[in-house]
């Protein structure tokens, strides 16, 4: 069964940068589309960005041209290298496993499984 681990969150300072790992064991990324997500303080969780196993990638207006999604299929990992990252960038981020290739673009908790246990992302002074 596939499990997923995040990694690479931290506290930063308005401007700066985040690089987050989401690593998964039990079974290999290679054929799935894996999402990102963030999560703010009583607030409901939100779709960033999405790369579908052949690498094409999708990212919500908020997050587009700031944030970038990659994956390594040798170290069975998906990365989000985040860049000038502001107060509203705080929260958890979680990784996930969409459930079909074709809904990676809409980037809709609802359509994903396998939720890593996030990291969290602090943006402060």
């Amino acid at each position: 069964q596939l499990h997923l681990v995040e990694s690479g969150g931290g506290s930063v300072q308005p401007g700066g940068s985040l690089r987050l790992s989401c690593e998964g064991s039990g079974s290999s990324l290679d054929g799935y589309a894996i999402g990102w997500f963030s999560q703010a303080p009583g607030q409901e969780r939100e779709g960033l960005s999405c790369i579908k196993s052949g690498g094409w990638a999708y990212y919500t207006g908020p997050v587009r041209g700031r944030f970038s999604i990659s994956r390594d299929n040798a170290k069975n990992a998906v990365y989000l290298q985040m860049n000038s990252l502001t107060y509203a960038d705080t929260g958890v981020y979680y990784c996930a496993v969409a459930r079909s290739q074709e809904r990676c673009p809409w980037i809709l908790p609802s359509d994903f499984d396998s939720w890593g246990q996030g990291t969290p992302v602090i943006v402060s002074p």
